[in-house]
C-alpha cells in the first residue's frame, strides 16, 4: 500500500443529537438530512473544490486545497441552515458543528486521510456549538485578516487524545466583527466575508480599467469599461455566463461546455428586464483565472454565474454558482448529475432548470437591492412583490395571507407609475389567483376582473410573460374552466416548453378533465425542470391529486405529506391528506388532518370544495368518508 504525506486542510461536520432526532423520528431525519447533502452541502463543497474523504454516517470528513476554502463552504452551509431552520420548532432542527484545521495528514492508496491533521479537526468539531465553527489556530491565522466575522478565543483547549493543548478560535456565524478604525493613510475597503484575492485598488488599474474597450467582433458591438457603470448602478438583472470549466481532463470535451455557456446565455435573456452580456464577450474570459468583482467593474453587471462540466464514465456532472459581482458574495449553487445517454437532449434539460432556478435567485437578490431603495422605481417596486410571493410559500396560512396582500400592494405601486408594465400586471394577477385558490379573498370580490383582466392586459404587452399565461390558467382550473385553462397553459407552453410552473398549471387543469396520467406527466417535468423551486409544495400536491385519479392512494398520502413536509402550511394538502387516508380506510390518520384543513380554513365544507377545487369526485368521495360536512 503506497502512503503520500501532504499539509491539507480539513474539515469535520456532524449533526448535533443525531441520536435524538432519529430516535424521534428516524426516516424523516434520513429524508431531511439526504435533501440538505443534495441541495446544500455537496453543491458547497463543490463550489469550494473540497474532496469528501468519507461519510460517517451523519457527519463528513472533507478536505480542501486552503483553509480560506474550507471556511467559505463552512459559513455557506451553516448560513444555509440558518434559513433552512426559519420557523421550525426547535426540537426538530438539524444544525452541524463544524471543526477545521490545517495540518500533517497521511493519504493512503484509496483516497483515505490519516493522522493528527484529521484528529484535530474531529475533536475540534466536537467542542463546537451548535450551527458554530471551531479554527484551530493554524487554520485560523490562515482567514485571520479575511473575515469579516466576530470570532472568539477559546484559548489554549486540551482536546481528547491530542497529546498538546491547542489554541482554539470560534466563528461567531451571523454577527459581523467588530468595527475597527481604519489606518489614516489608506481608506478602508468595502466591508467582505471572506476574499478571494486581494482587491486590485492600484491607481494604474483603475485607470486602466477606466479606459478597456472589450472588442467582440464576430458580433459587432463592444462594451465601455467600468468608469461608465459600476455593478451597483448597473442595469437590473445584468450579468454574465462565464464560459463552464471541462472538468473532464478531455480538451475534445470542450464543445459540450462551450453549448452549456451558450444556450444558457440565451435562456436568461429571455428574463423579462434582463441584460446578458453577449457570448463573443463572455468568451474572452475562457480559461483565465478572473474575479467577479473585477469583471463586474469590467462590463458593468451586477452578477456573474459561472459552473463546471464533468464527464465520468457513463455520468456527466454539472456545477453552477452565482456571484454578487459588487460584494464577490456567493449567492446560489447547485450541482446537476445525469446519465449521458443523449447528451444534446441532457444539455437542454439543464439549461432548462438552471434557467428556472436563477430566474428565482435573480429576482430574489434584485429584491434585496430595491427594498434598499429611497426611490423605487415601477421595477424595483415589482420586484419585491414578486420576492414577496415566493417568500410565502414555506409560511403559516396567516403569513401567506399577509404576504399575499402584501405582494398586491406592491405590484398597485408599481402600476401607478407604470399602468402598462407587463410584470407587475402579472404580478396583479398571480396575487390575486393566490388569495382565491387560498381562501383569503373576501367573498364580495369580482375574481375575474382581478385575476383575468391583468393577466390578459399582461400577455398582450409581453406575450412571453409566462406568469400572466400561470395566474389565467390556475384561476380557471379553479373556476370549472378546465379546457379554456389548459388552451391557455398551452399557449404558453407554446412560446416557454420548458417552463415549470405552466406545467405545473396544465398538470391541474388536466386532473379536472381526468386526464390522470397527462396530469402525472406534467407535474414529474415540471419538478425535473426546477426540483429546488419555492413551488415545489404546489407541484407535489398537483402530482398527489393526479394520483388520487389513478386510485393510487398510498402514492397520493406520500405527495400530500412531502408537500407538508417541504412547508405547504395551509388547508389545501391537509384536506387532500384527509380524503386519501379516507379512501385507504385509514380514518385514525384521516381525521387529524381534516381537523387541520378546517382549522386552517374554517370555509372548508363539501359544496364549498366543489366550488373552489378542480373536478375531481375521489377526492369528493374521500373528504366525504373522513367527515366534511356538506354545508
Amino acid at each position: 500500500m503506497t502512503e503520500t504525506r501532504k499539509l491539507a486542510a480539513i474539515l469535520v461536520a456532524d449533526v448535533v443529537g443525531y441520536s435524538r432526532l432519529a430516535g424521534a423520528d428516524e426516516e424523516r431525519t434520513l429524508a431531511r438530512l439526504r435533501g440538505l447533502r443534495s441541495d446544500l452541502i455537496d453543491p458547497a463543497i463543490a463550489a469550494h473544490r473540497g474532496r469528501i474523504v468519507k461519510r460517517t454516517g451523519d457527519g463528513s470528513i472533507i478536505e480542501f486545497r486552503s483553509v480560506v476554502d474550507a471556511v467559505r463552504c463552512a459559513l455557506e452551509v451553516q448560513n444555509g441552515m440558518v434559513e433552512r431552520n426559519a420557523g421550525v420548532p426547535a426540537e426538530r432542527r438539524i444544525e452541524f458543528r463544524i471543526g477545521i484545521h490545517l495540518g500533517d495528514v497521511v493519504e493512503e492508496s484509496d483516497g483515505d486521510l490519516m493522522g493528527d491533521g484529521v484528529n484535530i479537526a474531529a475533536r475540534l468539531e466536537g467542542i463546537a456549538a451548535p450551527s458554530a465553527i471551531c479554527l484551530s489556530e493554524q487554520a485560523y491565522w490562515q482567514v485571520k485578516s479575511r473575515l469579516d466575522l466576530k470570532v472568539s478565543d477559546l484559548g489554549l483547549t486540551q482536546l481528547k487524545n491530542i497529546a498538546e493543548p491547542i489554541r482554539v478560535y470560534s466563528l461567531e456565524v451571523g454577527q459581523p466583527a467588530e468595527a475597527k478604525p481604519a489606518p489614516k493613510a489608506t481608506p478602508a475597503g468595502p466591508p467582505r466575508s471572506l476574499r478571494s484575492k486581494p482587491r486590485l485598488g492600484s491607481a494604474p488599474f483603475v485607470a486602466a480599467v477606466a479606459t478597456l474597450i472589450l472588442l467582440a467582433a464576430a458580433s459587432g458591438w463592444f462594451l465601455l469599461g467600468s468608469r461608465l457603470m459600476t455593478p451597483s448602478q448597473a442595469a437590473h438583472l445584468s450579468i454574465v455566463v462565464l464560459p463552464f470549466a471541462n472538468l473532464s481532463g478531455d480538451p475534445s470535451q470542450d464543445y459540450f461546455a462551450d453549448g452549456i455557456t451558450e444556450n444558457l446565455t440565451s435562456e436568461l435573456s429571455r428574463i423579462k428586464g434582463s441584460f446578458v452580456i453577449a457570448r463573443n464577450t463572455a468568451f474572452a474570459y475562457k480559461g483565465k483565472s478572473v474575479d467577479a468583482r473585477e469583471i463586474g467593474k469590467e462590463l458593468g453587471v451586477r452578477y456573474v454565474l459561472e459552473g463546471s462540466v464533468q464527464r465520468d464514465q457513463n455520468r456527466v456532472r454539472f456545477n453552477a454558482q452565482l456571484i454578487d459581482a459588487e460584494s464577490g458574495a456567493h449567492l446560489w449553487a447547485d450541482r446537476f448529475e445525469d446519465d449521458m445517454a443523449d447528451l444534446f437532449k441532457l444539455q437542454d434539460q439543464v439549461v432548462a432548470r438552471l434557467g428556472n432556478a436563477l430566474g428565482f435567485e435573480l429576482i430574489k437578490a434584485e429584491a434585496g437591492r430595491s427594498a434598499r431603495s429611497t426611490n423605487p422605481d415601477a421595477i424595483d417596486l415589482t420586484m419585491r412583490g414578486w420576492a414577496k410571493m415566493w417568500q410565502s410559500y414555506p409560511q403559516s396560512a396567516k403569513e401567506k395571507r399577509d404576504s399575499h396582500y402584501a405582494a398586491l400592494d406592491l405590484f398597485s405601486q408599481a402600476l401607478k407609475i407604470d399602468p402598462n408594465d407587463a410584470n407587475a400586471l402579472a404580478g396583479e394577477a398571480f396575487a390575486n389567483m393566490a388569495l382565491f385558490t387560498f381562501a383569503e379573498a373576501a367573498a364580495e370580490a369580482d375574481p375575474d376582473a382581478k385575476i383575468i383582466d391583468p393577466a390578459d392586459r399582461a400577455i398582450a404587452l409581453a406575450p412571453d410573460n409566462m406568469y400572466a399565461y400561470y395566474a389565467k390558467s390556475a384561476y380557471l382550473t379553479g373556476t370549472h374552466r378546465a379546457n379554456d385553462a389548459v388552451r391557455v397553459a398551452d399557449a404558453g407552453l407554446a412560446v416557454n416548453p420548458n417552463f415549470a410552473p405552466l406545467l405545473d398549471a396544465r398538470s391541474f387543469a388536466e386532473t379536472a378533465l381526468g386526464r390522470f396520467e397527462q396530469a402525472k406527466s406534467d407535474s414529474q417535468q415540471a419538478m425535473r425542470l426546477s426540483p429546488r423551486d419555492p413551488e415545489l409544495p404546489s407541484r407535489l400536491i398537483s402530482l398527489g391529486m393526479a394520483e388520487v385519479g389513478l386510485g393510487h392512494f398510498d402514492a397520493a398520502i406520500d405527495q400530500f405529506q412531502k408537500a407538508i413536509d417541504a412547508g405547504a402550511h395551509y388547508f389545501i394538502p391537509y384536506v387532500n391528506l384527509a380524503a386519501a387516508y379516507a379512501l385507504e380506510g385509514k380514518m385514525e390518520e384521516a381525521e387529524p388532518a381534516l381537523a387541520e384543513a378546517r382549522r386552517l380554513n374554517p370555509q372548508l365544507t363539501v359544496k364549498w370544495l366543489i366550488d373552489h377545487a378542480p373536478n375531481l369526485p375521489p377526492l369528493f368521495e374521500g373528504v366525504r368518508k373522513a367527515g366534511l360536512p356538506e354545508e
